[in-house]
């Protein structure tokens, strides 16, 4: 591994982390052995770290420079993370190179990768330009809207209950501009991009859940209410900050905003005798004035969770009373739903087996998890399979299989077996 000093280096003491996360784009299979070369922007010929990525298509946590965490507590005009270039390779795949990985003192950032094979046709974009962050950058204030929307009744799909969905269509431009691209984004992915663009990850955890839970209730609005359909469009959100949120294709995520979307990717926000979900909007509260009451300022959402207040509390300063955190009534896209307890060592029964074989499948796929044998007890074997996994992406290492755990087993079982569209 290579390192050299930068003028960047001297001027930012604090450090950060990141991770290479490369897969097929495919079949999702992770890509071992690939090479990884990290740079400074003002100088890309020049590796400051240089690794390649194991069995899991993973590299191991680098440590790289950043500013320091004061910049990203309280605004100001420093710039509070560090951006690097990345260039991915991979015999049998095209290089990609990345513009912009923004690295935040004290976490980890993960930045996924999805490599094409040499003989595909299709191009994908490369290089991936990564903008600046919502909160650093200029982009266009929120369009007030109500926030309890009109649903109509000529949409594809007449919602009855409020359902999580497998994918999200993003529309990356404004609504009416036709040339811009449709991505395909699985839920969770999307709420995670998004946070990532719009929050900082060094924030209260408290503050994070809060910012989390307005950016699913407002997505979950969209997709409720079928916003866009209902328009003649064929998306379910766009990437606009003046309609929506922004979402960045394939920028860098935290692990800090990773796991509570995990835990939590279920819920939304309402209010009594409300059916569809709440369209919470927001400022940030210093280059955007929020000119209508009942909207959450991020820097304000930032300052109450330094200050202690829990999701609830912070989500009700700003929204009110009477908000409360709800529960999805469907998750799309998922063989099994989770059995409603944690299932540890001892447990048995279908539930154990179904998790034992989405295991086992996805240890063909993922080496270095042990594969197990689908007998539908939850012994040894199995919990220590599940503490691997949760090891290989990013969750508690428990080797209990909760909620959070359960989901991204789901996940990660249905993007390797190519199912995904048997359970859209």
């Amino acid at each position: 591994m290579s390192k050299n000093v930068s003028a960047a280096a001297v001027d930012t003491p604090s450090q950060g982390f990141l991770q290479v996360n490369v897969v097929n784009i495919k079949n999702n299979f992770p890509i071992k052995n690939a090479t990884v070369s990290v740079s400074y922007p003002d100088n890309p010929d020049t590796a400051v770290e240089k690794t390649n990525t194991n069995n899991s298509g993973q590299t191991q946590q680098l440590s790289l420079p950043a500013p320091p965490l004061d910049y990203s507590l309280q605004p100001g005009d420093e710039r509070p993370y560090s951006e690097y270039n990345l260039e991915i390779s991979a015999p049998g795949y095209k290089t990609v190179r990345i513009s912009g990985t923004e690295i935040l003192p004290d976490v980890t950032a993960i930045q996924p990768v999805r490599l094409e094979p040499e003989d595909d046709p299709a191009p994908e974009e490369n290089p991936i330009v990564i903008p600046d962050h919502t909160l650093y950058g200029n982009y266009p204030p929120k369009i007030a809207e109500a926030e309890i929307q009109p649903v109509g009744e000529s949409g594809e799909i007449v919602l009855s209950r409020v359902v999580v969905p497998q994918t999200i269509v993003v529309h990356d431009g404004v609504p009416t501009d036709s040339t811009a691209k449709n991505y395909y984004v699985p839920y969770r992915d999307y709420i995670k991009n998004v946070a990532s663009s719009e929050i900082y990850a060094t924030w209260p955890q408290s503050t994070i859940t809060a910012n989390v839970l307005a950016i699913m209730s407002f997505t979950l609005n969209r997709v409720y209410t079928e916003h866009y359909r209902n328009r003649g469009y064929d998306f379910t959100i766009t990437s606009s900050t003046a309609f929506d949120h922004k979402w960045i294709y394939g920028r860098n995520i935290y692990e800090s905003i990773s796991v509570i979307v995990d835990e939590i990717f279920d819920n939304y926000l309402s209010r009594p005798e409300v059916k569809q979900p709440i369209l919470t909007q927001y400022c940030d509260g210093k280059q955007v004035q929020c000119l209508h009451r009942g909207w959450m300022t991020q820097w304000g959402s930032c300052d109450l969770g330094e200050q202690g207040y829990s999701p609830i509390e912070i989500i009700r300063n700003f929204y009110g009373d009477s908000m409360y955190i709800n529960t999805a009534e469907e998750i799309s896209g998922i063989p099994a739903s989770w059995p409603g307890y944690n299932l540890s060592s001892g447990a048995s029964g279908q539930k154990v087996r179904q998790l034992q074989e989405q295991l086992d499948a996805i240890a063909s796929v993922y080496t270095a998890i042990p594969g197990v044998t689908p007998d539908g007890i939850y012994g040894p074997a199995t919990a220590a399979a599940v503490k691997t996994f949760q090891s290989v992406f990013g969750l508690p290492q428990t080797g209990v299989t909760d909620f959070a755990t359960w989901y991204k087993i789901s996940h990660i079982y249905v993007a390797v077996s190519g199912i995904g569209e048997l359970y859209g």
